[in-house]
């Protein structure tokens, strides 16, 4: 499905029935990331994957890609995909930054929030430095360039001997990933503000969901994130990075449904 914004518009999908379920994929990822989700949550869940703005199949928008802005485009597709609130947002890496940001500027769409492979703190000027190298290569070398220096990172060491082909279709996601869209997203990461206090107030039930093994953001953060915010629960996959969700889908799945089992009973 299609929404125009912009003078260009977003890509996304909707599967299942049950509870509304906001899907919010990472950089330089797309929506199809959630395919394991999409289908085994189908029966429970009643669930919507975007792309955002110059990732999968969305609109290259020049950026920055803010993450009020990016809420903001999620809050629109809320909206066009008739999903009436409250829903449980779920987001990964950048778009556990984005969920943050939704939260700020519309608590009152959260039923839930599920925290997945993300941090609530900014970038440090280490970070930065990286982000902006990263905007020079992909403008030099194209987003080819930037997956083939992610892909060796992005899942476990465990992940990359033991599923070839799943490293393959991940390293294809990210290669397809415009410009544009890594350029947008990486200005906006770098400027994102400190999320700690806007979970300090966070009202609803939070799921924090880490890979043990991610090397881009060590569980560390998760733990972190689960002092701070009231009414969470910390669930550790083992033999698992940084896309978790994908590389045991099985497990990940089971965290979500017993999660959103405990919402309805609530």
């Amino acid at each position: 499905m299609q929404i125009h914004i912009d003078h260009g518009y977003l890509e996304y999908e909707r599967a299942g029935q049950g509870v509304p379920l906001l899907f919010i994929h990472g950089y330089p990822l797309s929506r199809r990331i959630w395919d394991a989700q999409l289908d085994g949550l189908a029966g429970q869940a009643l669930m919507v994957a975007m792309d955002l703005r110059g990732h999968g199949d969305s609109f290259p928008f020049e950026g920055p890609y803010m993450m009020d802005l990016l809420a903001e485009d999620c809050q629109k597709v809320l909206e066009h995909a008739h999903i009436r609130p409250p829903v449980v947002v779920c987001g990964l890496s950048m778009g556990g930054y984005i969920t943050m940001a939704l939260y700020r500027k519309y608590p009152q769409l959260f039923k839930g929030m599920i925290l997945t492979s993300t941090r609530a703190g900014a970038d440090t000027p280490e970070g930065k430095a990286s982000r902006q190298a990263s905007i020079v290569d992909v403008i030099e070398f194209g987003a080819g360039y930037i997956a083939s220096g992610m892909s060796q990172k992005i899942v476990s060491p465990y992940t990359l001997s033991t599923q070839p082909t799943l490293v393959k279709t991940i390293n294809g996601i990210m290669a397809k990933t415009s410009v544009q869209g890594i350029v947008g997203a990486l200005q906006g990461m770098m400027e994102r503000p400190d999320s700690t206090a806007t979970l300090k107030e966070v009202n609803c039930p939070v799921l924090i969901l880490h890979g043990v093994d991610d090397q881009l953001i060590p569980i560390k953060e998760a733990e972190k994130m689960r002092r701070v915010t009231p009414h969470s629960r910390l669930v550790r996959i083992q033999q698992a990075g940084h896309l978790l969700n994908m590389e045991q889908p099985e497990h990940f799945n089971q965290a979500i449904s017993k999660y959103l089992s405990t919402l309805d009973q609530a």
